[in-house]
């Protein structure tokens, strides 16, 4: 028996077998780095992260408040001259007008055309007092007052919808169309708004 060849063939056996298992872990090896890559590019928000993300913080706007107020006393006081000017040129006066808003229900009473010029400007559909300003005013002045919060948006609905109660039994009976039409407009502007914060939360 040749020693020789049994010993080649135990040597070639022995590396053919180390190069197997060494071949072997190298795949082991690749296939763990492979898997703890994919497992390294999985992101998972934490719980803080997530509650992050949905929590809003809503605080009052004093200077847009101020702002819409000085807007809205000058526009106000310009109406009320206008008003003024037309019961005074009818020989009357506020103070013996009984109810100045009964006698503009009334509709006794006759407008000259530079007064009746500037109403129509201010009633027109893109008017101070037109429906989309109005209503735009009425929301801009809701959310500076509550900070966009929707649960203090639905105390400044509440208040809008008593508000215009109360106009309308000082009016005297229902109030013009246009008033109606603001009313509508309002009650949209607050329903979107409030559906839109619902949806950005979710």
């Amino acid at each position: 028996m040749n020693v020789n060849g049994v010993t080649s063939a135990d040597t070639y056996a022995s590396t053919y077998a180390s190069q197997s298992a060494s071949a072997k872990a190298t795949e082991e090896t690749a296939a763990s780095s492979a898997s703890a890559a994919t497992e390294a590019a999985v992101y998972e928000p934490s719980a803080d992260t997530a509650q992050q993300a949905v929590t809003k913080t809503y605080q009052k706007n004093p200077q847009l408040v101020a702002k819409l107020q000085a807007d809205a006393d000058a526009r106000t006081s310009q109406l009320k001259s206008l008003v003024e000017q037309l019961i005074t040129k009818q020989g009357q006066t506020i103070g013996k007008a009984n109810n100045m808003f009964s006698f503009l229900a009334g509709g006794n009473f006759t407008v000259d055309p530079a007064t009746r010029a500037q109403a129509q400007a201010d009633i027109a559909e893109d008017g101070y007092w037109g429906v989309k300003q109005t209503s735009d005013r009425i929301l801009d002045f809701a959310k500076a007052l509550s900070g966009g919060s929707p649960e203090k948006m639905n105390k400044m609905l509440d208040a809008f919808k008593k508000g215009f109660e109360q106009a309308t039994k000082t009016w005297g009976k229902q109030l013009p169309d246009i008033s109606q039409r603001t009313y509508d407009a309002v009650i949209k502007k607050f329903e979107d708004y409030q559906n839109a914060e619902t949806a950005s939360q979710v």
